[in-house]
């Protein structure tokens, strides 16, 4: 797989993470702290692995796969919120960045 598509999911998710995490911070009627939560992790994980893998890190196989991994919980997560538009939108971002890291972690 290209490196720069991967770098665009990761940004991507980023992204969606974010604005997952603006959204259920407005959220009055229930408890989103555990999303957010997940939401600023998976954000954190898909940026920083970003700029691992645009220095060409050694160390950018240990975050892909830690990447996939919080992708996949913070895809969990907001599944639990799924009548939510942005939870929905941030759990298939997540699962597609999740999926990609795998796929790069294993071509490595």
């Amino acid at each position: 797989m290209e490196k720069q598509k991967i770098i665009e999911v990761l940004h991507f998710c980023a992204a969606q993470c974010t604005h997952c995490y603006d959204a259920c911070h407005l959220e009055k009627e229930n408890d989103m702290s555990h999303c957010m939560m997940n939401d600023q992790d998976c954000a954190d994980i898909c940026r920083v692995t970003a700029q691992l893998l645009e220095r060409n890190s050694e160390n950018a196989d240990i975050f892909l796969k830690l990447c996939g991994e919080m992708c996949e919980r913070c895809a969990a997560e907001c599944d639990k919120h799924g009548h939510m538009e942005h939870c929905r939108k941030c759990a298939e971002a997540c699962r597609k960045c999740a999926a990609m890291c795998h796929e790069q972690e294993m071509a490595h």
